[in-house]
């Protein structure tokens, strides 16, 4: 796979074999193709999610609150969230793909279905799946920046007062890996 619109095209080989050319890729799950964008990635957590609805809608007779968000949460939730830190989307339309689950679950609970979508949310107890992102991009960061996390040395950033008109007095010096990982965060928190 070449990444990049610019990146000229060589055929590699192994073994005396051309290798073939793909347009994306699976890896731990998640898809990436060679433009890096997540739609591909979008559509088929969203598949799945909604799969597993469908098996909900059709197999639940007694359609309790408590038992319907608890099935949710361990079955069709996981699908929408694994490995966000590295395919969180950036496009409207991808958030609103990956939404659309939440909102088609929440409408399957027989007292909620005639509230809005945030006040559904409200009964349920729940956060839209955007929020849960972005909270989840906030930990990590801050596991790095404390020494908490376990994918960062902990001596790859180290913070110094910086006297100026900024409301920020800590300046946070990282390693390259660190601050590419907080860039890519802090991008996906600016789509917001």
């Amino acid at each position: 796979m070449h990444v990049g619109k610019s990146q000229k095209h060589y055929p590699y080989y192994m073994n005396s074999q051309q290798l073939e050319e793909v347009t994306q890729e699976k890896d731990l799950g998640i898809l990436i193709s060679n433009d890096l964008k997540v739609s591909q990635q979008c559509q088929a957590a969203t598949s799945k999610a909604t799969r597993i609805l469908g098996i909900i809608n059709h197999t639940i007779v007694f359609r309790h609150p408590d038992i319907l968000l608890r099935l949710y949460k361990s079955l069709a939730r996981p699908h929408l969230e694994y490995c966000t830190a590295a395919w969180s989307p950036h496009y409207c339309k991808d958030k609103e793909l990956i939404e659309k689950v939440q909102r088609r679950f929440t409408r399957m609970i027989p007292d909620l279905k005639d509230l809005a979508y945030e006040q559904r949310l409200a009964k349920t107890k729940s956060w839209t799946l955007e929020d849960r992102r972005i909270r989840a991009d906030l930990v990590e960061v801050y596991k790095i920046i404390h020494g908490l996390s376990t994918t960062v040395k902990p001596r790859s950033h180290r913070a110094r007062r910086v006297a100026s008109t900024r409301p920020h007095l800590a300046y946070l010096q990282l390693a390259r890996n660190v601050c590419i990982f907080i860039q890519l965060t802090i991008t996906s928190l600016r789509s917001v």
